[in-house]
């Protein structure tokens, strides 16, 4: 697995947290973005599976270039 891949994960997870906490607080459910609120141990919070794909892939193309 390359490096930059790894790197890219902290980004994309922080962006879509950013992400789908300011469209899903609002009741917005981003159209295809999918937007849903779960609970992980006791802890809910908003997520997007499209969005996380989207941002890390954006993200590991950026390191990946910067390599």
């Amino acid at each position: 697995m390359p490096m930059s891949f790894v790197k890219a994960l902290i980004p994309g997870v922080i962006l879509t947290f950013v992400i789908c906490i300011i469209l899903g607080s609002n009741g917005s459910q981003g159209g295809w973005l999918e937007i849903h609120r779960i609970t992980m141990a006791g802890q809910g919070f908003y997520w997007s599976w499209h969005l996380f794909v989207a941002t890390t892939g954006l993200s590991w193309a950026i390191f990946w270039m910067m390599e």
